[in-house]
């Protein structure tokens, strides 16, 4: 099939994934698969829109953006809970859903208490700044943005984030499951993922909260977090070979402030000559996670492109990381761009970190599972960084299985030549994803709609 036809049969997946809410668009379900139980698969995630969002802000759909943004911040709770059975104030939701009662239609929102693992989601308000900031660049209408109710929402989000907890670092403390990766991973504490969307909130906070006096304690709070936050991921999550080198000869049970092993990390806890046999010398990234004793050296794939797409790795970094894409492409994009997580836990580790998740066994879901939907981030790092090459690739190796197997939601096996042994057809992210990339690679001007320029943030 030609090139534009598979971008045809992709629209009209897409088209069919839209759903209607007192008759305006306002997003997308996650997955048409007429196949298997639609579970929670029928619902609006606030996550998987944004890839849908983006698209369509691309083609000038701005309305269904708008209904979404306006509609989700409804949902939003206003009002201070002691309740931990009550979404906390500011929360956003994981998705939502439209139900019909006495004939009327309402929108019943989902903060993660029926979600499989009861985790309510962390990214989901951090994503609706993201794509707030992506609504008003590709409208040039800022009306929306300055809204009180908008103004309001924002400053709840943050007021979320940037509160005081039993945390002394400047990164933003979650439980397992509160991203996109939401089953238990051996993520908790401060993941990559979780840092770079954070990141790329605060950022875009400072270009949409107006600068009236309710909004200063907060704007002068982001200014003071952005450039502890910047220096922390900067230097103490990356890893390339020589910051390697330093770790294997860490000294423990340092104390002071002039402590070289801020974390007290133990050598024996990294596997540093699998490690040093795998990181190429050209190439660097940001590790999965940090904490007390914990170095968490997974390569996470959304983490490290979003770094890349919102200027939170420099520029020497970010072209490290595309190294390492490259230089290590039958590992990360293998037949199916592309890994979420590589290595995969297994074995016992994967029994003790998962719970022997049957979902998440070794190579699939999100434990070294393949995930279409990160083809858009992948082509706007390499686009951004104009290592187009990269993005052309991975997207001539993606079109020759998507639209054959309709569109999955993710690949198995280490080389992504499986279709997921659980994953449902006509992903609407997949499609969006893929679309999203194609207009990436077609008007690299877009990327202004995600990206965030080098030089505005210094440590």
């Amino acid at each position: 099939m030609s090139d534009k036809n598979l971008v045809e049969q992709a629209w009209i997946a897409l088209e069919k994934s839209i759903i209607y809410y007192q008759g305006r668009p306002i997003g997308t379900i996650a997955a048409c698969d007429p196949d298997i139980a639609a579970l929670n698969y029928d619902q609006c995630f606030i996550r998987d829109f944004v890839s849908s969002a983006l698209i369509f802000l691309i083609k000038g759909r701005s309305d269904i953006v708008r209904n979404f943004l306006e509609e989700t911040l409804k949902l939003q709770p206003k009002k201070t809970q002691l309740d931990s059975a009550t979404p906390s104030r500011g929360l956003m939701p994981a998705s939502f859903k439209i139900i019909l009662v006495h004939g009327q239609e309402y929108l019943k929102a989902d903060f993660g208490e029926h979600a499989i693992g009861r985790v309510a989601p962390a990214d989901a308000g951090l994503w609706w700044i993201i794509l707030l900031r992506a609504y008003a660049i590709a409208t040039d209408d800022y009306s929306l943005v300055k809204r009180e109710d908008f103004q309001q929402g924002i400053r709840l989000i943050l007021q979320l984030c940037l509160a005081t907890r039993f945390d002394m670092y400047p990164m933003l403390l979650v439980p397992d499951a509160a991203s996109m990766i939401d089953r238990r991973m051996g993520l908790y504490g401060h993941p990559l993922d979780i840092q770079s969307l954070f990141y790329a909130a605060l950022r875009a906070s400072l270009e949409l909260l107006t600068p009236h006096q309710e909004n200063q304690t907060i704007i002068q709070a982001v200014h003071y977090r952005l450039p502890p936050l910047l220096k922390q991921l900067r230097e103490n999550y990356w890893l390339d070979i020589d910051r390697l080198n330093v770790i294997y000869r860490y000294q423990v049970e340092e104390y002071g402030e002039q402590a070289l092993n801020q974390f007290n990390i133990y050598s024996d806890s990294i596997p540093f000559y699998k490690l040093a046999k795998w990181l190429p010398e050209a190439g660097g990234y940001l590790a999965g996670n940090l904490g007390p004793s914990q170095l968490d050296s997974r390569f996470f794939a959304l983490g490290n492109l979003m770094a890349i797409i919102v200027s939170l790795t420099d520029e020497e970094q970010s072209q490290r990381i595309l190294n390492l894409i490259e230089l290590r492409w039958t590992d990360l994009i293998g037949n199916m761009p592309m890994k979420l997580c590589y290595p995969a836990v297994e074995d016992t580790e994967w029994k003790i970190v998962t719970g022997a998740d049957p979902k998440n066994r070794p190579w699939s879901y999100h434990n070294g599972g393949s995930w279409p939907v990160l083809l858009w981030m992948l082509t706007a790092a390499a686009k951004k960084m104009d290592r187009g090459e990269l993005a052309h690739h991975a997207i001539a190796i993606a079109e020759r299985r998507l639209l054959k197997d309709h569109w999955p939601e993710y690949y198995d096996g280490q080389d992504g030549r499986l279709i997921g042994k659980e994953a449902r057809k006509y992903q609407t992210w997949t499609i969006a994803g893929y679309l999203l990339a194609k207009e990436f690679i077609a008007n690299p001007d877009y990327l202004n709609l995600v990206t965030f320029p080098f030089e505005n943030v210094s440590v």
